[in-house]
């Protein structure tokens, strides 16, 4: 058991606006590092610019603020610097997936051993709502008066593209479970992205409306979790079925369909077909929001290759400090 509590993180008074989204997810992230058991001071959460690029603050861990969408460069310094350091990066869809894009890309395609936070409320919140790259076709903010003309972003397909392999997705408002999810991405050995769904309530309140309640996840949620029957609804009536290359949603005992056609979640499949599938369902195309780890696949990483080829490297050089490699050229006693 460990010996931290939620208290032994917890630093400050948020200045989020009541009822945000980051408060929610703040109470599920003390919760779950005091279980996780690592100490403060081996962690090192790390964010850019934000609402919730702001969660830094109220940690009582090693943190940064740093720039806009630098969060996961400055991440990877801190993890290939100090390997024993547990580092978790947050960032908004904007800091992290719009001028930190790039970054988010190539984290993942390095599989930095890193936990990036993705906290998805679709909207630019401290800058006063202007939409995001997460924001639907046709949004009206104050950027887009009169609808984007533009296809979001998935952060989900986003990870895959990038040859992410974990990925995973929780609600803010969903305590246990995203506890839940974050235990199982520290133990992730690599770069893990969980996404977390949450409101703004200023600026784009009622985004994810069908799944922030608990009633709401009944109904428009699947619950994934590794080798476990893919069912859902209020009495897990229905089922995921593979019909071609795709999925079908079946109601479980009707037009021949039982429990044994249901599909069972391979979240460690390295193929990532199924697992994309997965992530991309709902937003009104009749399939559930997926919640969980839907990919957690194991790969080398990119600080362990490179703390290993440092040492290949030192091993095979006449020298292995400073003082050394002076004494590799000639010397001079000067008297």
């Amino acid at each position: 058991m460990s010996e931290f509590t939620v208290n032994s993180f917890k630093k400050g008074q948020p200045r989020w606006c009541p009822g945000c989204g980051d408060h929610f997810f703040l109470a599920s992230f003390h919760k779950a590092l005091a279980e996780i058991g690592v100490a403060p001071w081996n962690t090192a959460v790390i964010s850019g610019i934000g609402c919730s690029s702001r969660l830094p603050h109220y940690m009582a861990t090693y943190g940064m603020n740093t720039i806009h969408g630098r969060a996961a460069a400055i991440a990877t310094g801190a993890k290939v610097a100090n390997p024993e350091l547990s580092v978790w990066q947050v960032s908004g869809d904007g800091d992290g997936l719009a001028i930190g894009g790039n970054h988010f890309i190539h984290a993942n395609r390095r599989n930095i051993n890193i936990n990036i936070l993705l906290l998805n409320n679709r909207i630019y919140g401290l800058t006063k709502g202007q939409y995001s790259p997460t924001s639907p076709r046709g949004f009206v903010s104050k950027s887009s008066p009169y609808g984007t003309v533009e296809d979001p972003f998935r952060p989900a397909e986003l990870c895959f593209g990038a040859r992410g392999h974990f990925f995973a997705r929780t609600v803010a408002t969903d305590g246990p479970h995203t506890v839940e999810v974050l235990k199982e991405a520290y133990n992730h050995k690599g770069t893990t992205v969980t996404e977390i769904l949450q409101n703004c309530v200023i600026f784009n309140n009622g985004t994810h409306d069908d799944v922030y309640d608990k009633a709401g996840r009944a109904k428009n949620a699947i619950y994934v979790r590794h080798g476990e029957k893919l069912v859902f609804g209020e009495n897990k009536e229905f089922g995921l079925v593979q019909q071609g290359f795709g999925l079908k949603v079946v109601e479980i005992g009707k037009d021949g369909y039982t429990l044994d056609d249901v599909l069972v979640h391979d979240a460690h499949c390295e193929d990532n077909t199924l697992q994309l599938k997965l992530a991309l369902m709902g937003n009104g195309d009749g399939f559930p929001v997926a919640l969980g780890v839907i990919r957690d696949v194991e790969a080398p990483t990119y600080d362990e290759c490179v703390s290993a080829q440092i040492e290949e490297v030192k091993n095979k050089k006449p020298y292995h400090n400073f003082q050394e490699l002076l004494e590799t050229n000639d010397i001079w006693e000067v008297k």
